[in-house]
């Protein structure tokens, strides 16, 4: 494990060399690959060094790291372009990607909770720096306050572990917890995932943050609440069944509110955004309903969403970079501007509604017996969750690919090849992973 976080080091210097912004991309699929032929089928932790080791289930959010951040590389193409402190983003890239893995991989609870939260700061760096509007800093200051507060009480629950049981290894944590400390890890991950309620930071981090920022947003950061929830709540499931169905009832509704808020979104950026909260929700009920199928479910749905949503945000800002304008109003006809395009967002849009074959339609479905294996009730909201999924999807294709060109527009270029190779990277492993599905339920 020690040699990948050696070969994120080994970057650093080569990410400040003028010429290397290909390379340093070329280097992140590079890991990935080393990275995959160290699969192992066992649902035990291999790969063991220091404090660090991976079972299935950080495998797999590893490679979703390391796939993502050489994506963000090659749609980050405008800043290398422009000269727009290019090693310093690239700098910013190889440390986000350095702290992911640590956080995924590690098996210290401590050692989790900095590398979680030190994944905060590249982040609100690409924001504050390559961002858009000047209303970026505000947007910095909703994700650093919302995840700060909620991730506090949680330093003083390790805190009190450590001094109580002497560990704070995750195969030592079987102890008895109180309601409090549970709260405590419990309302961390919400915010993160995000929950509705503490939602808001989400939306706003993703309208002013560049097409990298939002694909890790996206892709990644989502994650780490959920898989921080995964590890907790095998160590919690005690006391967890008894106040669970709080956060069912939250999520599944709250999902289903989100759903009708994309329904009239005129920002293509902030519809995606609002669809990444109602995806989630559903993510966060299976996690909840404690049992095998909503926690395989909710990996399937997570690492679909990952490639899903990060490839929608792509598009989105292809359309931006040529229209200077991400409203859906000025966006229209673009399948006469850019009929190859309008197939992408086609195919991306469908497997955001969870249309075959992608990953999004198997871990729906598998949330979907998990929910209503666990309350019959949850049936109602989820019927109306997958039919609004489908509209808005509808909707957000159908405004940006149909109806009449905006006639101000002054000058235009087509796709470059670059950009479909973006999508296709983006599409083919959310399309062909089902195949595989295996990976996915091997892990508990």
């Amino acid at each position: 494990m020690m040699k990948f976080i050696f070969m994120m080091v080994f970057m650093i210097p080569l990410s400040f060399i003028n010429k290397s912004f290909w390379l340093c991309q070329v280097y992140f699929l590079f890991m990935f690959f080393l990275f995959m032929l160290n699969f192992s089928f066992d649902y035990m932790i291999s790969n063991l060094s220091m404090f660090f080791g991976t079972d299935l289930l950080s495998y797999i959010m590893v490679l979703l790291s390391f796939w993502i951040c050489s994506l963000m590389v090659l749609a980050s193409e405008k800043i290398y372009k422009t000269s727009l402190h290019s090693g310093i983003f690239m700098f910013m890239m190889v440390m986000l990607n350095m702290f992911l893995y640590m956080t995924f991989s590690s098996m210290d609870l401590f050692i989790f909770y900095l590398f979680f939260e030190s994944s905060l700061i590249p982040t609100l760096m690409l924001i504050l720096g390559w961002g858009y509007q000047p209303e970026r800093i505000q947007a910095g200051m909703y994700l650093l306050f919302y995840t700060m507060f909620a991730s506090l009480p949680m330093l003083i629950s390790i805190f009190y572990i450590l001094n109580r049981f002497g560990s704070l290894e995750f195969f030592f944590l079987v102890f008895k917890f109180s309601f409090f400390s549970l709260f405590n890890y419990k309302f961390c991950f919400l915010v993160k995932m995000p929950m509705y309620f503490v939602h808001l930071w989400l939306p706003k981090a993703h309208v002013e943050a560049p097409v990298s920022g939002s694909m890790i947003l996206a892709g990644i950061m989502l994650k780490l609440g959920g898989y921080g929830m995964m590890r907790m709540m095998v160590i919690f499931s005690g006391l967890a069944n008894s106040m669970n169905y709080i956060f069912v009832v939250i999520s599944m509704l709250g999902g289903l509110m989100v759903s009708l808020i994309c329904m009239r979104q005129g920002d293509i950026k902030s519809l995606i955004a609002y669809s990444s909260v109602a995806h989630m929700g559903m993510v966060l009920g299976g996690i909840m309903t404690m049992n095998y199928w909503g926690f395989c479910g909710s990996l399937m749905m997570m690492v679909a969403h990952g490639l899903c949503s990060s490839g929608l945000f792509c598009l989105a800002n292809i359309s931006y970079e040529r229209l200077s304008s991400r409203s859906l109003f000025l966006s229209k006809g673009m399948i006469s501007l850019m009929p190859s395009m309008s197939l992408w967002w086609f195919l991306l849009s469908s497997s955001n509604m969870a249309a075959p074959p992608s990953l999004n339609l198997l871990g729906e479905i598998i949330l979907l017996n998990s929910l209503i294996g666990w309350s019959f009730i949850s049936m109602f909201s989820l019927i109306f969750l997958s039919f609004f999924s489908a509209a808005y999807s509808l909707y957000l294709y159908s405004y940006s690919q149909h109806g009449k060109i905006y006639l101000g527009l002054f000058s235009f270029s087509f796709g470059y090849s670059r950009e479909y190779l973006l999508m296709f990277m983006h599409w083919v492993p959310l399309n062909l992973l089902f195949l595989k599905s295996e990976y996915f339920m091997l892990w508990i």
